[in-house]
């Protein structure tokens, strides 16, 4: 199997997407002035106590508060709490972690109200993204993530992943560590890190230790609560963090900013593949050139074909994510109607998977798989879905088919559902119903030149419509794109661009920042 990844970076947003065998699995897209908030760290103030829920808010600088469970504090919580204390009344010299005093474990079934008190200061790491009407989900075991290893600051034990099969590898593993990590500290060994040398395990330690260092600093100087104090790596790298493997043939970035940054971190965990990190530079959308718009919009939605006919009908709550299988109008299995179903519900399990990953769907899912009489069918179904989950970094847990043909998994959830709209709005009428006459709309993109031309002054862009209208406009030996160059200019260029709707157009700059053009700016 080989992966590849897409990074779209757009004025308001950035886009990755990774593809396994050429298929799209994995979907992200942020704002490019939104904080990735999973894995941050805080230095905020207890707002309010929860005894009844055995629970607090905390204030880290969202428009709802943070929730912190007790369970959540660790059971090093009295150690960090007093080492806390020794770091903030000395705001010029940082008190070494190494020389702090390990105090009594926190009991397990302790209250928060005789731990924590309201306007106390706790240093906090978001494990959780605002979902919903919820508040972000905190906890104070922190942690330090890194290719091969996560440092977790007053942690006491060396874990070893258990993907590491070779007991004379975990025990190396697990020696070198205790040899190079500092004191007061934990590390947790993950899976990557097997066969890899001291030298490098030491250089991340080296990396991890500082980034834990320099998080306490800022909180020594801070001025105001709450304050950032650490900020997760950008989406991008720390994608690239935990799917990085040497199956991976391209890195494709249309960005020259966000690729040279792809390229130092590359350089740094793997050296010798640097030179698969590439910089797009064709004049087609980078997701289109690859075919991943296509796949955007067949593989979102409510409706999902797969196979054959077959199809999946995907439904999201507030409280849990409901899918249908359907065999549609595909052609029936000359055996019996039991082999077809078993058919169809083999195809839609490799599908429901991928579409997890894909939306990152979380919570509580519900499968109708199609009715099978055979217990050993609904078993084969249950260990196929669980094979095709091994993929999933997300953890979950996956019950067979209960009686009435219903699989259920529960799948870890740290951030909202991602959720495309791929149905498309009129640009003419937005939704209202009404249309102006498409025969027209060659002569509307000539108004809009001849004002940027003429008007505004500019002589060099590009115009984006969509793919059928531009082999409208580039059609015939003299074509409409002829006739206008000749009339505005050489300095323009007609690009198609699957995302737009059929008659949608953008117009931009030569530094590719886009120019509004939509009927605000109506050309008379």
């Amino acid at each position: 199997m080989t992966s590849e990844v897409f990074v779209d970076v757009q004025p308001q947003k950035i886009s990755i997407v990774l593809t396994e065998d050429k298929k799209l699995v994995e979907f992200q897209e942020e704002g490019v002035s939104t904080s990735f908030a999973v894995g941050n760290v805080y230095l905020a103030k207890v707002k309010k106590l929860m005894p009844g829920l055995n629970a607090c808010f905390v204030n880290v600088g969202y428009e709802r508060d943070a929730f912190l469970h007790y369970a959540d504090l660790g059971t090093q919580f009295n150690s960090y709490a007093k080492y806390l204390r020794q770091v903030l009344s000395d705001k010029k010299n940082l008190f070494p972690h190494d020389k702090a005093t390990i105090q009594p474990e926190l009991e397990k079934s302790g209250s928060v109200q005789n731990v924590l008190k309201q306007g106390q200061e706790v240093l906090v790491q978001v494990v959780k993204e605002p979902i919903s009407t919820k508040g972000p989900r905190l906890t104070c075991e922190l942690s330090f993530p890194g290719r091969y290893l996560v440092l977790t600051p007053f942690g006491d034990k060396v874990s070893v992943s258990t993907k590491i099969k070779s007991s004379a590898e975990r025990a190396r593993l697990k020696q070198t560590i205790q040899s190079i990590k500092p004191q007061n500290c934990g590390v947790i060994v993950r899976t990557v890190a097997e066969g890899k040398r001291v030298a490098e395990l030491d250089t991340e330690m080296k990396v991890l230790t500082s980034r834990w260092e320099e998080a306490l600093k800022k909180a020594m100087r801070a001025k105001e609560m709450p304050a950032l104090v650490h900020e997760e790596t950008s989406r991008t790298v720390g994608l690239l963090r935990d799917l990085f493997n040497p199956n991976f043939e391209n890195i494709y970035v249309n960005n020259p900013d966000v690729y040279q940054e792809i390229r130092d971190y590359v350089s740094l965990i793997a050296p010798e593949r640097v030179e698969v990190v590439k910089l797009y530079r064709g004049q087609l959308p980078i997701f289109d050139n690859f075919d991943i718009t296509r796949q955007i919009k067949s593989g979102f939605g409510r409706t999902v074909s797969y196979k054959h006919g077959a199809y999946l009908i995907i439904e999201h709550t507030e409280a849990l994510h409901v899918i249908d299988v359907n065999s549609g109008n595909r052609t029936k299995n000359k055996d019996s109607q039991e082999a077809n179903a078993m058919e169809v519900n083999l195809g839609a399990a490799t599908e429901i998977a991928r579409q997890l990953r894909l939306r990152d769907m979380g919570g509580i899912v519900v499968i109708d798989f199609i009715d099978m009489k055979l217990a050993e069918d609904r078993q084969k179904l249950y260990e196929h879905m669980c094979e095709l989950m091994k993929n999933d970094r997300a953890k979950h847990n996956i019950l067979p088919l209960s009686k009435f043909g219903l699989m259920q998994i529960t799948r870890q959830r740290v951030r909202p559902v991602m959720d495309i709209k791929v149905e498309e709005t009129c640009p003419t009428c937005h939704g209202e119903g009404k249309v102006k006459s498409s025969f027209l709309f060659d002569k509307v993109l000539e108004g809009k030149i001849n004002f940027l031309v003429n008007t505004l002054g500019i002589k060099r862009f590009t115009l984006h419509v969509h793919p059928y209208v531009a082999a409208y406009i580039n059609q015939g030996i003299i074509s409409r794109k002829n006739k206008w160059q000749l009339r505005f200019g050489l300095g323009f260029n007609v690009i198609p661009n699957q995302k737009l709707a059929f008659l949608e157009y953008q117009f931009f700059d030569r530094k590719g920042k886009e120019i509004n053009m939509q009927e605000e700016i109506e050309i008379r």
